[in-house]
């Protein structure tokens, strides 16, 4: 089968090696005459894929001992409101740094459970960059800062996560970069993914969470509690099996292709191809994020008129390009470069752009 040109910016591809393997195996798991949906999530056979794929995102990410890796439901939006129902208490706010779309839902949802201030934003700038942030003015009551380390819409991302030296913890919604670059942990005490991005596909979300903070949690219904879940591995209810079996495959495809470091290398060298045609197009192509705001997983431009954008996904579209379209609230272009799509599928992309600017 002839691979498409997949930019979609969620769920996003999976890497091909892993496609094949879950196709030998994924039907007949370990010879078992079962497939991996239908053992039962008690059994030892299952459970060498459970916790395998929580210790392989643990080397990978190099999570500290003190955080507990967790596999929920309900994608990253449910964590906007199962993070304030465990930590939101009453006389306390909710700090939220606004960059983006998924950050002003996030703080939306937040305003259920409690008060939410907003700490920075860059809405006025139409999330071109990143807000300039100081952990330092955030509420005295503050129960947590949260932030969105990737803004798939608008196409920026924070370069470094903030140092904290605050006692305030901070949440990070890190769905559509998790995988694709190291983490300092002393700086996050909560982070959380759906997987249909860098880390598999829909239907698993991963959750990293300090032991400290989980100490603290509030008192809640057990299917929505940190605690619970943690105290179970994540195996309270019937986890989805399917789901954490392509995690676990994305893990082993990741450690055989340089780790952590090789990702970030890969995402680097693929956001630049793209960045540098951009920006050597003579206003042609025009980049929405401000330049020490952008993204390495999703990168956003504009042509000279809604005309042109049209004629150019309409031919893209035709080349087997898939995905390209902007976001329906904003338009344009975005073109999504996850850890799975190679290298190839960009220079291929990029040497289609060049074409449609000659003919244009």
């Amino acid at each position: 089968m002839k691979r498409a040109y997949n930019f979609n910016a969620g769920p996003g591809p999976v890497p091909e090696p892993v496609l094949i393997r879950a196709r030998d195996e994924m039907f007949n798991f370990e010879q078992s005459g079962a497939a991996v949906m239908e053992l039962s999530h008690r059994s030892k056979l299952y459970e060498s894929i459970h916790f395998q794929a929580m210790e392989q995102i643990r080397q990978i990410l190099d999570v500290p001992d003190h955080m507990e890796i967790l596999f929920l439901q309900g994608g990253a939006t449910l964590q906007f409101s199962m993070a304030p129902r465990n930590f939101l208490r009453k006389g306390q706010t909710g700090t939220y740094v606004l960059s983006g779309s998924w950050s002003e839902k996030a703080e939306k949802e937040a305003a259920y459970f409690g008060d939410t201030s907003i700490l920075s934003s860059s809405k006025e700038a139409n999330y071109a960059h990143i807000p300039d942030t100081d952990y330092s003015q955030a509420p005295d009551n503050s129960a947590y800062i949260h932030l969105t380390t990737n803004n798939t819409i608008f196409g920026t991302q924070w370069q470094d996560i903030p140092v904290n030296t605050t006692e305030i913890p901070v949440f990070a919604d890190m769905s559509s970069d998790i995988l694709s670059r190291r983490i300092d942990w002393t700086n996050v005490d909560l982070a959380y993914a759906g997987a249909q991005k860098n880390a598999g596909i829909a239907g698993v979300t991963i959750v990293i969470i300090s032991k400290d903070l989980l100490a603290k949690a509030e008192d809640g219904p057990p299917s929505t509690s940190y605690p619970v879940h943690a105290d179970k591995q994540s195996l309270y209810h019937t986890p989805p099996t399917g789901a954490i079996y392509i995690t676990k495959l994305v893990t082993d495809w990741i450690l055989e292709n340089g780790g952590i470091d090789g990702m970030e290398q890969r995402a680097k060298a693929k956001s630049d191809m793209l960045y540098r045609l951009i920006d050597n197009s003579d206003g042609f192509f025009r980049g929405h994020a401000d330049t020490h705001s952008r993204s390495s997983m999703n990168v956003t431009f504009r042509l000279e008129n809604e005309r042109l954008e049209k004629q150019f996904l309409d031919e893209a579209a035709d080349k087997g390009f898939m995905g390209l379209n902007g976001h329906r609230s904003v338009g344009g272009c975005r073109a999504s470069i996850y850890n799975a799509v190679p290298p190839e599928h960009v220079e291929a992309l990029c040497s289609f752009m060049e074409d449609f600017r000659s003919r244009s």
